[in-house]
């Protein structure tokens, strides 16, 4: 559960959150353009909360005989600097200063491959269920860590998957109040 204390980052690392370092990383072309943040979704299975299989799936340990959808994604090599329980528990996987692979094939104003200067956060839920309070508290808190430690990233710079892969992804989807997340952000923004 995620308390009421602000978060900080110490070398690209979140604070009293949990880390579930994996390997699905690499260097960033230029570490000081990290400008884009990027929120998207997941469960594993499709619809189902709370198991071992995001991190194990991020860590490329997800086994393909569990659930027949895992035998297609099983050896793909994917990650997000985030994920975020539906308790509000935020799990940590790659630094920040470091590129995760979570966006794909992306565009945002015109640049291309936005792994490179982005941070990417999982919510765990789907385009369709309504992400819980707990998720929009968290959400808000690593926000506020984000822009404080990378203040490129403006309100502006704030975006969906569906956002940056149109067509091809439709993620965080309808369920995700972008009103109420852009509200409680809002303030801390002079944009």
């Amino acid at each position: 559960m995620v308390s009421d204390t602000r978060l900080q980052i110490h070398a690209g690392w979140l604070d009293s959150v949990k880390r579930s370092e994996c390997e699905h990383f690499d260097c960033r072309p230029d570490p000081n353009d990290i400008s884009l943040l990027v929120i998207h979704n997941i469960s594993l299975p499709p619809g189902e909360f709370g198991g071992p299989y995001i991190l194990d799936f991020f860590a490329g340990k997800l086994q393909p005989h569990i659930h027949p959808m895992f035998e297609q994604i099983y050896q793909m090599r994917v990650s997000a600097h985030l994920l975020i329980r539906r308790d509000g528990q935020i799990v940590q996987f790659v630094g920040f200063e470091n590129r995760a692979w979570h966006a794909g094939v992306s565009s945002f104003q015109g640049r291309t491959r936005c792994n490179d200067f982005s941070i990417g956060i999982e919510l765990e839920g789907t385009d369709n269920t309504e992400y819980s309070a707990q998720q929009y508290a968290a959400l808000v808190r690593a926000t506020h860590a984000i822009v404080a430690q990378y203040p490129l990233i403006n309100l502006s710079r704030i975006v969906g998957h569906n956002d940056i892969a149109p067509g091809r992804k439709t993620d965080p989807g309808v369920s995700f109040d972008w009103g109420r997340y852009r509200q409680q952000i809002g303030f801390f923004y002079n944009s």
